[in-house]
Protein backbone atom coordinates (compact mmCIF):
# COMPACT_ATOMS: atom_id res chain seq x y z
CA UNK A 1 0.00 0.00 0.00
CA UNK A 2 1.03 3.28 -1.00
CA UNK A 3 0.85 6.87 1.14
CA UNK A 4 1.83 10.25 -0.54
CA UNK A 5 1.90 12.89 1.84
CA UNK A 6 2.14 16.77 0.85
CA UNK A 7 3.19 19.09 2.79
CA UNK A 8 4.96 22.53 2.69
CA UNK A 9 7.34 21.01 5.72
CA UNK A 10 8.58 17.43 4.81
CA UNK A 11 11.15 17.46 7.27
CA UNK A 12 8.28 17.07 9.82
CA UNK A 13 7.81 13.50 8.57
CA UNK A 14 12.09 12.71 8.49
CA UNK A 15 12.22 10.91 11.52
CA UNK A 16 8.50 9.68 12.19
CA UNK A 17 8.92 7.72 9.41
CA UNK A 18 12.14 6.35 9.53
CA UNK A 19 12.03 4.34 12.57
CA UNK A 20 10.00 1.81 14.18
CA UNK A 21 7.51 -0.07 12.75
CA UNK A 22 6.55 1.90 10.18
CA UNK A 23 10.28 1.66 9.36
CA UNK A 24 10.14 -1.83 8.74
CA UNK A 25 6.75 -2.15 7.24
CA UNK A 26 8.33 -0.57 3.87
CA UNK A 27 12.01 -2.44 3.98
CA UNK A 28 9.51 -5.44 3.64
CA UNK A 29 7.58 -3.95 0.70
CA UNK A 30 4.32 -4.00 2.79
CA UNK A 31 4.08 -0.32 2.56
CA UNK A 32 5.37 2.54 0.44
CA UNK A 33 5.66 6.05 2.79
CA UNK A 34 6.46 9.14 -0.05
CA UNK A 35 6.87 12.99 1.75
CA UNK A 36 6.39 15.33 -1.06
CA UNK A 37 7.28 19.10 -0.75
CA UNK A 38 4.22 21.33 -2.20
CA UNK A 39 7.10 23.91 -3.14
CA UNK A 40 7.81 21.99 -5.59
CA UNK A 41 4.96 22.68 -7.82
CA UNK A 42 5.07 26.05 -7.78
CA UNK A 43 5.46 28.18 -10.97
CA UNK A 44 7.26 31.63 -9.46
CA UNK A 45 10.78 31.99 -8.59
CA UNK A 46 9.56 32.47 -4.72
CA UNK A 47 7.89 29.46 -4.54
CA UNK A 48 5.02 30.87 -3.14
CA UNK A 49 2.22 28.24 -1.64
CA UNK A 50 0.10 30.95 -0.39
CA UNK A 51 -1.93 34.28 -1.23
CA UNK A 52 -4.15 36.75 0.98
CA UNK A 53 -7.71 35.46 0.91
CA UNK A 54 -10.64 37.24 -1.33
CA UNK A 55 -14.16 38.64 0.57
CA UNK A 56 -11.89 40.42 3.58
CA UNK A 57 -10.75 37.43 5.78
CA UNK A 58 -7.69 37.65 8.19
CA UNK A 59 -4.34 34.98 7.63
CA UNK A 60 -3.06 33.52 3.95
CA UNK A 61 -5.06 30.72 2.22
CA UNK A 62 -2.82 28.23 0.16
CA UNK A 63 -3.28 28.25 -3.37
CA UNK A 64 -4.98 25.51 -5.65
CA UNK A 65 -2.38 25.79 -8.40
CA UNK A 66 0.67 24.24 -6.68
CA UNK A 67 -1.89 21.71 -4.96
CA UNK A 68 -3.40 20.57 -8.23
CA UNK A 69 0.06 20.16 -9.96
CA UNK A 70 1.19 17.83 -7.25
CA UNK A 71 -2.23 15.58 -7.17
CA UNK A 72 -2.04 15.13 -10.92
CA UNK A 73 1.62 13.94 -10.88
CA UNK A 74 1.60 12.00 -7.97
CA UNK A 75 -1.69 10.06 -8.38
CA UNK A 76 -0.86 6.97 -10.23
CA UNK A 77 -2.04 5.37 -13.52
CA UNK A 78 -4.61 2.56 -14.01
CA UNK A 79 -4.48 2.46 -9.63
CA UNK A 80 -6.83 2.95 -6.86
CA UNK A 81 -6.15 6.13 -5.42
CA UNK A 82 -8.04 8.34 -3.10
CA UNK A 83 -7.36 11.88 -2.25
CA UNK A 84 -7.67 12.78 1.25
CA UNK A 85 -7.75 16.83 2.42
CA UNK A 86 -7.43 17.59 6.32
CA UNK A 87 -9.63 19.72 7.40
CA UNK A 88 -12.06 20.24 10.72
CA UNK A 89 -15.26 20.44 8.74
CA UNK A 90 -14.38 16.64 7.40
CA UNK A 91 -15.99 13.53 8.43
CA UNK A 92 -14.40 12.67 11.91
CA UNK A 93 -12.00 9.74 11.12
CA UNK A 94 -12.19 6.69 13.01
CA UNK A 95 -11.68 2.74 12.85
CA UNK A 96 -14.08 1.82 10.25
CA UNK A 97 -12.45 4.80 7.66
CA UNK A 98 -8.92 3.25 8.61
CA UNK A 99 -10.42 -0.40 7.51
CA UNK A 100 -12.08 1.39 4.30
CA UNK A 101 -8.73 3.02 3.53
CA UNK A 102 -7.16 -0.43 3.12
CA UNK A 103 -9.04 -0.80 -0.22
CA UNK A 104 -6.85 1.28 -1.82
CA UNK A 105 -3.53 0.84 -3.68
CA UNK A 106 -2.74 4.85 -3.34
CA UNK A 107 -3.88 7.60 -0.31
CA UNK A 108 -2.72 10.90 -1.37
CA UNK A 109 -3.14 13.59 1.75
CA UNK A 110 -2.85 17.06 1.46
CA UNK A 111 -1.79 18.52 4.64
CA UNK A 112 -3.38 22.37 4.63
CA UNK A 113 -1.43 25.65 6.62
CA UNK A 114 -1.92 28.26 6.97
CA UNK A 115 -6.00 30.54 7.31
CA UNK A 116 -6.55 27.25 5.35
CA UNK A 117 -6.64 25.72 1.66
CA UNK A 118 -8.65 27.17 -1.42
CA UNK A 119 -12.49 25.46 -0.97
CA UNK A 120 -11.52 24.63 -4.64
CA UNK A 121 -9.21 21.94 -3.74
CA UNK A 122 -11.90 20.65 -1.36
CA UNK A 123 -14.64 20.46 -4.40
CA UNK A 124 -12.53 19.64 -7.58
CA UNK A 125 -9.69 18.00 -6.13
CA UNK A 126 -10.29 16.14 -2.75
CA UNK A 127 -12.05 12.92 -2.83
CA UNK A 128 -12.50 13.17 0.82
CA UNK A 129 -12.05 15.62 3.28
CA UNK A 130 -11.34 13.89 6.52
CA UNK A 131 -11.05 15.74 10.23
CA UNK A 132 -9.30 13.72 13.32
CA UNK A 133 -11.06 15.17 15.80
CA UNK A 134 -13.09 18.34 17.38
CA UNK A 135 -10.35 20.63 17.46
CA UNK A 136 -8.46 23.06 15.24
CA UNK A 137 -4.43 22.48 14.80
CA UNK A 138 -1.77 24.22 12.41
CA UNK A 139 -1.77 21.94 9.88
CA UNK A 140 -2.31 18.62 8.23
CA UNK A 141 1.03 16.95 9.28
CA UNK A 142 -0.09 15.51 12.51
CA UNK A 143 -3.53 14.17 10.85
CA UNK A 144 -1.73 12.68 8.07
CA UNK A 145 0.66 11.14 10.38
CA UNK A 146 -2.04 9.89 12.63
CA UNK A 147 -4.14 8.20 9.11
CA UNK A 148 -0.62 6.45 7.78
CA UNK A 149 0.03 4.60 11.48
CA UNK A 150 -3.85 3.67 11.72
CA UNK A 151 -4.22 2.29 8.05
CA UNK A 152 -0.77 0.94 7.91
CA UNK A 153 -1.45 -1.51 10.84
CA UNK A 154 -3.96 -2.93 9.60
CA UNK A 155 -1.51 -4.20 6.19
CA UNK A 156 -1.34 -8.13 6.85
CA UNK A 157 1.93 -8.58 8.23
CA UNK A 158 2.84 -4.92 9.21
CA UNK A 159 2.75 -5.45 12.99
CA UNK A 160 3.95 -8.79 13.04
CA UNK A 161 2.81 -12.39 12.26
CA UNK A 162 -0.88 -12.17 10.74
CA UNK A 163 -2.91 -13.86 13.86
CA UNK A 164 -2.11 -10.49 15.51
CA UNK A 165 -4.58 -8.60 12.90
CA UNK A 166 -6.71 -11.81 12.79
CA UNK A 167 -6.82 -11.84 16.80
CA UNK A 168 -7.84 -8.14 17.22
CA UNK A 169 -9.84 -7.13 13.72
CA UNK A 170 -13.68 -7.61 14.23
CA UNK A 171 -15.31 -7.10 10.65
CA UNK A 172 -14.31 -3.33 10.35
CA UNK A 173 -13.38 -2.89 13.93
CA UNK A 174 -10.76 -3.14 16.57
CA UNK A 175 -10.94 -4.79 19.49
CA UNK A 176 -8.96 -3.34 22.95
CA UNK A 177 -8.93 -4.62 25.86
CA UNK A 178 -6.59 -4.26 28.96
CA UNK A 179 -3.12 -6.22 28.96
CA UNK A 180 -0.57 -7.24 31.53
CA UNK A 181 3.03 -8.45 31.80
CA UNK A 182 5.58 -9.11 34.41
CA UNK A 183 5.72 -9.14 37.66
CA UNK A 184 2.31 -10.86 38.57
CA UNK A 185 2.66 -8.80 41.77
CA UNK A 186 3.79 -5.16 41.57
CA UNK A 187 4.72 -3.79 45.20
CA UNK A 188 5.22 -0.49 45.55
CA UNK A 189 4.72 2.18 48.29
CA UNK A 190 2.70 -0.52 50.24
CA UNK A 191 0.28 -0.99 47.17
CA UNK A 192 0.08 -4.39 45.63
CA UNK A 193 -1.07 -4.23 42.51
CA UNK A 194 -2.02 -7.81 40.51
CA UNK A 195 -2.46 -9.14 37.31
CA UNK A 196 -6.06 -11.32 37.15
CA UNK A 197 -5.85 -14.82 38.17
CA UNK A 198 -7.91 -15.63 34.95
CA UNK A 199 -5.25 -14.78 32.56
CA UNK A 200 -2.33 -16.84 34.79
CA UNK A 201 -4.78 -19.64 34.67
CA UNK A 202 -3.73 -21.23 31.13
CA UNK A 203 -7.21 -21.86 30.44
CA UNK A 204 -7.46 -20.33 27.02
CA UNK A 205 -11.73 -19.94 26.60
CA UNK A 206 -11.62 -18.63 29.99
CA UNK A 207 -8.99 -15.88 28.59
CA UNK A 208 -10.48 -15.48 25.85
CA UNK A 209 -13.88 -14.82 27.49
CA UNK A 210 -12.54 -12.72 29.79
CA UNK A 211 -10.97 -10.46 26.33
CA UNK A 212 -14.06 -10.51 24.91
CA UNK A 213 -15.57 -8.72 28.64
CA UNK A 214 -13.39 -6.09 28.83
CA UNK A 215 -12.62 -5.28 25.90
CA UNK A 216 -14.08 -2.52 23.95
CA UNK A 217 -14.41 -2.15 20.02
CA UNK A 218 -13.12 0.62 18.46
CA UNK A 219 -15.51 1.35 15.41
Amino acid sequence: MRFDVITIFPSFFEEYFSKGILHKGCEKGLLEVNVHDLRDWTTDKHRTVDDACFGEGSGMVMKVGPIYRAVSDIKLKNKKSLVVLFTPRGKKFNQKKASKLTEYDQVIMICGRYEGVDERVAKHIADEKISIGSFVLMGGEIPAMAVVETVARLVPGVIGKESFLKERKKKESFIEYPQYTRPEVFEADEKKWKVPSVLLSGNHKEVEKWKNKKGKLIK
